[in-house]
């Protein structure tokens, strides 16, 4: 068991009031209302534009979980699952067993629906999520495909005008972060105590750069860079992609009964390029949901999924048996589709379109997807192609890449898997380094975040004793993931 002190929670620092004309929301008093199994929900009332306070109000969604030891509770815990579009609220209805005994007992755990997602008043664009994402992500190769996809891109980027364009000049990050301070403010915190996974990172980071002094702790595991282009983000993540496959193949070839053979891990990865033109070619059979066939992008979904998290790799294993052995893509097709999130595509394209540079046109677009290819054969080109709704977003961004420094604030814990496929360890570095009081917590393992992925405690008891105690680790400490042995039946336990 973890042994803890106890501490305040409140700042020592003098807190600025709140913002100038900010005033009403900053001193909102949230209703909070059971809403089942012990949580409780409220609704965060924002300005759409905080240049104009009293116009257009946005309503926030808010859910927590009370702390469980009342004497000793410290404050709240604000978390966001990542995305962006992942719903906090549902977030925390989910995982909330996964923060530990220690966290649960000190912290509320609270959640909270970003603007333009789930229930914060969705960015709204096709009705069916599951064809969306279909078109989105399938990358054209014909000039006839190439046609298709951009009339599909076309009308679901006059959707998402036509039922929310009011709110799309509005849904960035940089808003988000506001929202959290007031959200901050209405919890009745002094300072934020936060954790955020993947885009989460990035939501903390814009957090602290603008509210350094209202910064109590801090967790930003599965970190991105804010210094690199949409562009630059995604060939680093393509590549990240690539780095995790192989980790996997090296793990799988050591023993028999690897569906991708027991030689050289570049022999492993070209089985699955062979196996993904082999889908291409003739589509797999499925027996699952529609029973629509696996071609090659059900392949690579299927795959790429299973590398957010290690625990999956046996699954992934006897996928990929199925698919190579019987021709059958049944268990890719069920790695590949997660279950319906509403709205889902359009917030993401919402929000990413306005937070960051990407590709002005189709050509821009087809010149990084060629690039994506050759950095990352396997994976580049489905990552590229998903950007083209941002060559024809009404909304075009004002922001660039910068560094984030959030200078004066305490110190932030940034925590980086050595072989995450989807933000890649080096932009842990990077953020630790962009912060004037970055530390680094390295987890020398695969999957996509540390924290709630594994239960390794060399990662889950620092990150218990920063937040509660607000000691963080030494800056470059490492934690080694332990994988499973083989399993008696050709694949691992």
């Amino acid at each position: 068991m973890l042994a803890v002190a106890c501490t305040s929670a409140q700042s020592t620092t003098a807190q600025a009031g709140p913002p100038v004309g900010l005033e009403s929301f900053y001193q909102q008093k949230l209703s909070w209302s059971d809403c089942k199994e012990g949580f409780q929900c409220a609704t965060l009332k924002v300005p759409r534009n905080y240049a104009d306070p009293e116009g257009h109000q946005l309503k926030i969604s808010v859910i927590r979980l009370p702390a469980k030891n009342k004497t000793r509770r410290i404050g709240s815990l604000v978390t966001n699952p990542g995305g962006p579009g992942g719903s906090g609220v549902s977030f925390i209805r989910t995982s909330s067993q996964a923060f530990g005994q220690a966290l649960r007992d000190r912290f509320d755990l609270v959640g909270f629906d970003p603007r333009g997602v789930g229930e914060s008043e969705a960015v709204r664009c096709l009705d069916s999520r599951q064809a969306a994402h279909r078109a989105l992500a399938d990358p054209p190769i014909t000039y006839a495909e190439i046609n298709a996809q951009v009339a599909f891109v076309r009308a679901f980027v006059a959707a998402c005008q036509a039922r929310s364009g009011a709110n799309l000049p509005y849904v960035g990050t940089l808003n988000a972060a506001r929202d959290m301070d007031v959200l901050r403010a209405a919890l009745k915190d002094k300072r934020l105590t936060y954790i955020g996974f993947s885009y989460g990172t990035y939501l903390g980071a814009f957090y602290a750069d603008q509210f350094p002094q209202n910064v109590r702790a801090l967790v930003l595991d599965g970190a991105m860079d804010p210094k690199l282009t949409g562009g630059e983000l995604l060939l680093d993540q393509a590549k990240g992609f690539e780095t995790a496959l192989r980790s996997f193949a090296a793990y799988c070839v050591r023993f028999a009964g690897c569906p991708l053979g027991t030689g050289s891990v570049d022999q492993a990865v070209n089985k699955v390029s062979d196996l993904q033109k082999q889908a291409d070619r003739k589509p797999l059979k499925n027996r699952e949901g529609d029973r629509t066939p696996v071609d090659d992008d059900g392949v690579t979904s299927g795959i790429s999924n299973a590398l957010y998290n290690w625990q999956a790799w046996p699954t992934l294993w006897q996928s990929l048996a199925q698919a190579i052995d019987d021709g059958d893509g049944t268990g890719l097709f069920k790695l590949g589709n997660e279950p319906e999130v509403v709205n889902l595509s359009g917030a993401i394209q919402a929000i990413n379109c306005i937070d960051k540079p990407y590709p002005a046109d189709l050509a821009a677009v087809q010149n990084l997807a060629d690039r994506a290819e050759k950095a990352a054969p396997r994976f580049g080109s489905l990552l590229a192609w998903s950007w083209l709704p941002c060559a024809y977003w009404p909304v075009r961004t004002t922001q660039q890449p910068r560094a984030l420094t959030a200078t004066g604030a305490p110190p932030i814990l940034v925590i980086g898997t050595t072989r995450d496929p989807a933000t890649p360890y080096k932009w842990a570095q990077s953020l630790a380094g962009q912060l004037t009081s970055g530390v680094l917590l390295t987890y020398d393992g695969d999957g996509h975040t540390a924290y709630l992925s594994n239960t390794e405690e060399c990662i889950r008891r620092p990150v218990a004793q920063y937040l509660i105690n607000d000691q963080p680790p030494k800056h470059g400490v490492t934690c080694e993931q332990e994988l499973p042995n083989s399993g008696n039946k050709g694949s691992p336990s």
